[in-house]
């Protein structure tokens, strides 16, 4: 379960005498010893894997409900585009009734009949002109007719394909949210296992790696060329995430109580007037990148090879950011995990 040898638990019992003889005095308390640091780091580098395979599930989730808002606001246009294509096809339908009734009341006799039954004939040309333009009308009536039948079948198509889209991406959501759920079951019954001081070797472990990380990223003089000054909009961008710290992360949220990493970002930057995608990953595809050298407070900085995680740098090499389930919005380094890239969400 533990993923590594050797953690070791409290003692069911104690060992026996080196004589097997039994012996009078009480037997000892048993002693908990902690596992070896390696092995609680082999714990520690399972639970990071457990909760990187949480927050890609989680960005797969976000993407799919993301994708059903904006099918569903489609379906929603095209059945009012349909409701208004019928509506004047039904109007379309009363004016051929009525001309048809009208051709009825006349006779529907030919021209060169009413003509020559025409004591006027003045009369009957200025009829035939009318008629002429009844013609014209009719011709362009049954095309309007025929247009709008077309437009109705492709609402009615395009609609049909938007359902299909929506039916799919619910059965991702739900396929994604089932990974999430089972990734966060696995992780949490992994640290029920471990006692309470070596829950909190293993924290103290993590700190310390975390620390190395930032210490290594800052021995690169990066902050030397880090010196850029947030942006109008940055800098509220800033604020707002600023005033999230302590909230908890809960997969999936997007504020005001909980946030996950992307959630954070991108309502931080609706706070700033700067609309961004939902999901780290398409903040990454589809905001502008810049060189760390270059970045500023309000800057995103994506993390691992897939783009899983999204901070937002807040100036100093520290970031904001919603880490993890069980962990709540929090400073960090900048430098503590793997940095894939930086992107501007406000950049002109």
């Amino acid at each position: 379960m533990l993923g590594a040898p050797g953690v070791a638990f409290a003692s069911a019992r104690p060992a026996p005498s080196p004589s097997g003889s039994p012996t009078s005095s009480p037997a000892p308390s048993p002693s908990v010893t902690l596992a070896p640091d390696k092995d609680l780091e082999a714990v520690g580098a399972k639970l990071d894997k457990l909760y990187h395979d949480a927050a890609v599930a989680t960005d797969a989730y976000n993407a799919a409900e993301e994708k059903a808002k904006k099918q569903s606001a489609e379906i929603v246009d095209l059945a009012r585009k349909i409701v208004a294509e019928q509506q004047k096809l039904d109007g379309l339908k009363d004016r051929a009734g009525a001309a048809a009734r009208e051709q009825y009341r006349t006779g529907g006799l030919p021209p060169e009949a009413q003509f020559m039954l025409s004591d006027d004939p003045q009369t009957f040309l200025d009829g035939a002109g009318r008629v002429l333009q009844g013609e014209r009308a009719t011709k362009a009536l049954i095309e309007e007719t025929a247009r709008i039948q077309r437009d109705l079948k492709e609402y009615a198509d395009d609609a049909a394909d938007r359902w299909r889209e929506l039916e799919a991406n619910r059965k991702e959501k739900a396929a994604a949210k089932k990974r999430i759920e089972q990734r966060i079951e696995e992780a949490e019954k992994l640290q029920s296992r471990l006692e309470k001081r070596q829950q909190e070797r293993l924290a103290q472990l993590e700190q310390q790696a975390a620390d190395r990380a930032q210490t290594q990223w800052l021995d690169t003089g990066i902050l030397k060329d880090v010196k850029a000054g947030a942006s109008e909009a940055g800098a509220k961008a800033v604020k707002f995430a600023t005033e999230q710290l302590g909230k908890p992360y809960v997969w999936g949220a997007e504020g005001p109580g909980s946030y996950d990493c992307s959630g954070l970002t991108s309502q931080a930057w609706a706070a700033a007037g700067h609309p961004i995608p939902r999901t780290s990953q398409e903040q990454w595809r589809q905001l502008k990148h810049v060189d760390v050298k270059d970045m500023r407070p309000g800057d995103l900085i994506i993390y691992f090879d897939d783009a899983s995680h999204v901070a937002m740098y807040v100036g100093d090499g520290a970031i904001i950011h919603a880490p993890r389930p069980g962990r709540t919005v929090t400073v960090a380094g900048a430098g503590t995990m793997p940095i894939l890239g930086v992107v501007r969400p406000d950049a002109s």
